[in-house]
């Protein structure tokens, strides 16, 4: 498709060869940092207990919340060795709704 003489085609195939490494590396980036949060949840009540696109929802008791808050943002951003910065985002409440 990507020397279709099709125009379309050729764009879609060009935007999917160009997406696909990109998505390919979030993927391999969630599931470094999930392997590293999981070894350093251990000892603690907190549970990670889904993981949807590039989010992790957590299960974390009122008194661990600092502690998981610090793992979870370090994990996430250091998952991988990069040469520009990634910025983690924090929601907190009763249900994954309300973590806006």
């Amino acid at each position: 498709e990507i020397n279709s003489a099709n125009r379309m085609r050729r764009e879609m195939a060009e935007r999917a060869a160009i997406n696909a490494p990109v998505q390919g590396t979030a993927a391999d980036m969630i599931k470094v940092a999930m392997v590293n949060l999981s070894k350093r949840l251990s000892g603690t009540k907190t549970r990670m207990i889904l993981q949807v696109h590039d989010e992790l929802v957590l299960e974390v008791p009122e008194k661990e919340k600092a502690q998981a808050e610090k793992m979870l943002v370090a994990e996430m951003e250091h998952a991988l060795p990069l040469d520009i910065s990634l910025k983690v985002d924090v929601g907190w409440g009763k249900t994954w709704k309300d973590c806006d």
